[in-house]
């Protein structure tokens, strides 16, 4: 088991450095850079403040045409792009190496800064969704299996199919226009009221799930759906086999069968994804919701980020989400031994 480890361990390392070369490559030769979007800005500025007319206004933006040479110069030195991409590649390897992300070109803060900043609205969406797809989809999938078949199967598995075909953008956008805009049950936008500071403990529990619950009832449609049923099948799978019959003729209980047999070995593909699915609660970004409810995640950021070609965050984000994919990815393959003893890494 310690040289698996070890031997996943190490292999962590050529696939981060992979992923962002890769990365860092696609970053050089995509148009629009850190320094063509600040002379964009400048420019923009002074056409503004020329009142948007004349030659100026009406042109479209060519670089660095008609800009100092000193003065672009200094930007690339702001931005550290006077240097080689090799070195800053070198560079940014190093600072990842202790955890260092960078800073962001354009919101004046440390990378970490941000991802705390924004954690809390994607904490809240990712853990909500994941606590009720486990605490809510499991049994509803056992229930399934056992009943399988029955009316009550077939009206559930009709309502989590039309559920889970529904996307979950169109289904916010239904949820805001009924039960935000005409019944005016909930509110259209944010995590909690302006006046939250004001409110007592229980005032601002009331209102934290007042807001959150239209945009977790948009996430949750598609992984509720995924889970009840990848659960009803993993059970009905562990139901026809040879041992759940030799139970049953040994004089136990269906309840002895099912809980104390069946449970266990039906839960081994559910349970390995746990840590992932839990870990994820914590960095899960949802870009459509979080934009169609004011939310401002992580989703949100990465887009803005992308958009505004702020590599530090793009690349600080990256390295930091993909660590934590690969670290939770090696703890849901030591979940299997922990589930299943018969399993050897070896």
């Amino acid at each position: 088991m310690f040289a698996y480890v070890l031997k996943r361990l190490l292999l962590m390392l050529p696939t981060l450095l992979g992923v962002l070369l890769l990365t860092f490559v696609v970053i050089q030769f995509v148009p629009g850079g850190p320094v063509e979007q600040y002379l964009a800005e400048a420019k923009a500025g002074m056409a503004g403040a020329g009142g948007g007319a004349g030659e100026g206004g009406g042109m479209a933006y060519r670089g660095a045409q008609g800009v100092d040479p000193q003065r672009l110069e200094q930007i690339k030195q702001l931005y550290g792009f006077d240097k080689p991409p090799h070195q800053r590649f070198l560079q940014m390897l190093g600072q990842f190496a202790r955890f260092d992300l960078g800073r962001s070109f354009f919101q004046n803060k440390d990378v970490w800064q941000l991802i705390k900043e924004k954690l809390p609205v994607s904490i809240s969406l990712g853990l909500w969704t994941f606590l009720i797809s486990y605490l809510v989809a499991v049994p509803l999938g056992v229930v399934k299996a056992v009943r399988a078949g029955s009316r009550f199967d077939f009206v559930t598995t009709l309502v989590i199919l039309v559920g889970y075909a529904i996307p979950g953008f169109v289904l916010g956008v239904a949820l805001l226009v009924i039960f935000g805009g005409q019944l005016q049950w909930f509110p259209l936008r944010g995590l909690t009221s302006a006046n939250w500071d004001e409110l007592s403990w229980g005032a601002r529990i009331v209102d934290y799930l007042w807001h959150i619950t239209l945009p977790v009832t948009a996430m949750v449609a598609g992984s509720f759906a995924v889970t009840a049923m990848l659960t009803k099948n993993s059970f009905l799978e562990e139901i026809r086999k040879q041992y759940v019959l030799t139970a049953r003729a040994k004089g136990l209980t269906e309840r002895q069968v099912l809980w104390k047999h069946v449970f266990r070995n039906a839960l081994i593909p559910i349970v390995t994804g746990f840590p992932a699915a839990f870990v994820g609660a914590f960095f899960t970004g949802s870009l459509l919701i979080e934009t169609l409810f004011s939310l401002d995640g992580l989703g949100l950021l990465s887009y803005e980020s992308v958009i505004r070609r702020d590599y530090p965050v793009v690349l600080g984000t990256l390295f930091l989400f993909t660590l934590i994919g690969l670290v939770t990815k090696l703890v849901s393959d030591l979940c299997y031994v922990w589930v299943d003893p018969r399993v050897k890494f070896d």
